[in-house]
């Protein structure tokens, strides 16, 4: 095999960033995870550049904002011959492979049938390997892989009349999330559990000579939070975290006004809040358990001392906190992914609170394989806070400040403050301070004394962000959103 290192990009769907245990958190069961902490850097403080799953994804694989990409929502796919890493990757010499959810493509659209239909369009944006499965929702009307799986050993139709009744209970609110059962399948048949076996099983089987980029993106711990029950018995409700039992105060901006009335969680009690907890960190530990397939199957094939493996995902879960679900929004729980970077080998594991996004993991992994750089981009690598170490005067160091956007809403998020705005208008709808309500619970964009901080953070951020927004790919944001109906 070749001279360069191989990289493994785990990268699930959904995944809060304090939901480990390496993060501090002590009611999470995740000790794969945890193990590839100890021989890494976690970086807590990283965040999505979008907190929806297009719009993150495309950020990843373009080193784009959302508003140069042009992808504001899940509604249409990024331009797939316009930048990519993995592209870039597969040209500097990588066996470029990718084992789960992509969702590069929209999966609600009429003609998309079957993943294996979509083979070309992951070849233009770099992949050369591909075994594409959908999100649990999508699984319901896609075929894939999985699906096949499922039909051989006559589960298909238990799984998808579960995906039916979890979305119609969902829509229509007689559904509630701490009311939600387990999925008829077993463990060992759960999508994400397949994920794991079949990413542990390709490397196992790799035999090529050169070095191997592969992600393997779980479509979890994307609701439904169908965990089995095997895995829901491993945590007590009373142990879960309350978290954030506020509500947004007034001013409320339209775009935490939609997510509020489209949670639909109004009444519910931190019992049940709890309750809800227990099925979401359940399926994380069922992806940390798939985890073990992979680490495994380096270690068989001596592969862990040649790779460097990085933990992250699209965006986080709301899970209840001030009465919302799923994201949209750019409060800390949506924002806030998860990021370790293992180099080959491992190291003493350590903490960053470096300032990163998921521009700068994609500049990492470029750095990593000594691909071509994009041309236009604010990707950062973060290889040197890893192999500088701890002690290094750079360790913590990271980014001025993190932009994420959304639906026409931006966000911008310094070491102390941050502030959403119109993203058209450039008009300010919330601002906190996060050192001093970390909790964000007082929306500061009317306080007067705060005029002067405002400005400063639209003149010297918000404009220059803005700046770059790609008119074209605007207008044919806003022409599919008339045709959408009125939901965040």
């Amino acid at each position: 095999m070749a001279d360069k290192p191989n990289i493994l990009l785990i990268f699930p769907d959904q995944q809060r960033g304090d939901v480990m245990g390496c993060a501090g958190n002590p009611a999470a069961k995740t000790p794969n995870l945890d193990r590839i902490a100890s021989e890494a850097v976690l970086f807590d403080n990283c965040c999505t550049n979008s907190p929806l799953c297009m719009p993150a994804r495309a950020s990843l694989i373009t080193g784009q904002y959302v508003n140069q990409h042009g992808i504001w929502h899940n509604w249409h796919a990024a331009d797939r011959h316009g930048p990519s890493h993995v592209r870039n990757m597969r040209d500097a010499g990588y066996h470029t492979a990718v084992i789960g959810k992509t969702h590069l493509y929209v999966h609600g659209r009429r003609d998309v049938k079957d993943t294996r239909d979509h083979v070309n369009q992951l070849m233009d944006w770099g992949y050369v390997d591909t075994h594409e499965l959908t999100g649990p929702w999508a699984s319901r009307v896609i075929d894939s892989p999985y699906t096949d799986y499922l039909a051989e050993k006559r589960l298909l139709e238990a799984h998808r009349d579960y995906i039916q009744h979890y979305l119609e209970g969902m829509f229509s609110g007689e559904l509630r999330p701490w009311d939600e059962p387990p999925p008829p399948l077993s463990p060992e048949d759960h999508l994400d559990t397949y994920t794991g076996r079949i990413s542990a099983e390709w490397i196992r089987n790799y035999q090529g000579d050169k070095p191997f980029y592969l992600q393997v993106c779980f479509p979890g711990p994307h609701d439904p939070f169908d965990s089995p029950k095997e895995y829901r018995a491993m945590y007590k409700p009373e142990d879960m975290p309350a978290g954030i039992m506020d509500k947004p105060t007034w001013p409320v901006s339209p775009q935490l006004d939609a997510v509020l009335r489209w949670s639909a969680l109004d009444g519910m009690t931190v019992a049940q809040k709890q309750l809800m907890s227990t099925f979401y960190y359940a399926k994380v530990t069922l992806i940390d358990h798939a985890i073990g397939f992979i680490l495994k199957a380096l270690e068989e094939r001596g592969f862990l001392d040649n790779t460097w493996i990085i933990y992250t995902s699209d965006h986080g879960e709301m899970l209840g906190d001030h009465f919302m679900s799923h994201k949209i929004v750019f409060y800390e729980a949506a924002l806030k992914i998860p990021c370790i970077i293992r180099p080959p080998g491992g190291i003493n594991g350590w903490k960053s609170n470096a300032l990163a996004d998921q521009l700068d993991i994609a500049a990492t992994i470029i750095d990593i394989g000594g691909a071509r750089p994009f041309e236009r981009s604010d990707g950062r690598s973060l290889v040197s806070n890893v192999m500088d170490g701890q002690g290094s005067p750079d360790a913590q160091k990271g980014k001025e400040v993190i932009f994420s956007e959304v639906n026409l809403y931006s966000m911008v998020l310094t070491d102390q403050y941050k502030m959403v705005v119109n993203s058209l208008t450039q008009e300010p709808l919330e601002l906190y301070d996060m050192k001093n309500d970390p909790n964000e619970v007082n929306n500061l964009v009317r306080d007067p004394s705060f005029r002067k901080m405002r400005e400063d953070l639209t003149e010297r951020y918000i404009s220059d962000l803005l700046s770059h927004l790609d008119e074209e790919k605007l207008k044919v944001f806003q022409e599919i959103a008339t045709a959408r109906p009125p939901r965040a």
